[in-house]
């Protein structure tokens, strides 16, 4: 059962939904850059260029996530040769990515004011550029290979040895001494981050993930339509 799948079963109910994830999505992003623009304090170190964690941190938070996401659905794909599992992992790929550019983008920028450079051999910067990397060889190695169980196949172990680096990402800052600050936000422990911080972070949060969401609805129901004109009712 876990073998195959029928792409016009699932493309029935995926066509529908990027219209109702883009209207939340706009309600949420609405509400999160009223929080994060003119509601949230300025930082008393920092001032008014604390705000590009709202738009920083989630882009991390989103990246990370999705990329842990494709390397269990591909090692998945391995245990049970579904191949429904590497296409939602193809369509993952593109919006993981972005937010990962993003992240490492507006790092430099905050970077700047805050450390004075754009760049720096941090772990945590270097760990997330080293993902980018990864990504950017999962995506193009789709490209590349037009046997698509050899692409299946090598985009799978990309993403199994990628995952790799995702806790060296996450926990670098208390492994290594970083310019970056110890994490603010903990689920296990209290978090130090006040609430009128936490608030919108956690909707651009919210808001960068519906955007994920929809961009993965629009690249999966593009190849499902791909699969549906070859006439290919299972797979």
């Amino acid at each position: 059962m876990l073998k195959s799948f029928e792409p016009n079963k699932i493309f029935a109910f995926t066509s529908k939904a990027p219209k109702y994830v883009l209207f939340l999505f706009i309600i949420v992003l609405s509400v999160g850059l009223t929080e994060a623009l003119f509601l949230s304090p300025e930082d008393y170190k920092q001032s008014h260029s604390v705000r590009i964690m709202y738009v920083h941190v989630p882009s991390a938070w989103i990246s990370l996530g999705i990329f842990s996401l494709i390397a269990f659905l591909s090692f998945g794909t391995f245990i049970f040769k579904n191949k429904n599992f590497s296409l939602i992992s193809k369509s993952l790929a593109p919006s993981g990515f972005v937010f990962n550019i993003i992240a490492l983008v507006t790092g430099a920028i905050w970077g700047k004011p805050t450390w004075g450079t754009w760049w720096a051999w941090d772990a945590r910067i270097t760990s997330m550029l080293i993902l980018a990397l990864f990504y950017f060889m999962y995506l193009l190695s789709w490209r590349i290979f037009e046997n698509k169980e050899r692409a299946i196949k090598i985009t799978s172990l990309i993403a199994i040895l990628g995952v790799i680096n995702v806790p060296i990402a996450k926990f670098s800052v208390e492994w290594w001494s970083t310019l970056h600050q110890g994490s603010s936000v903990k689920i296990l422990s209290n978090t130090s981050i006040h609430t009128s911080m936490l608030i919108p972070l956690t909707i651009m949060t919210a808001a960068f993930a519906l955007f994920s969401i929809l961009i993965f609805l629009m690249k999966y129901n593009t190849e499902l339509i791909k699969i549906k004109n070859k006439g290919l009712d299972r797979l």
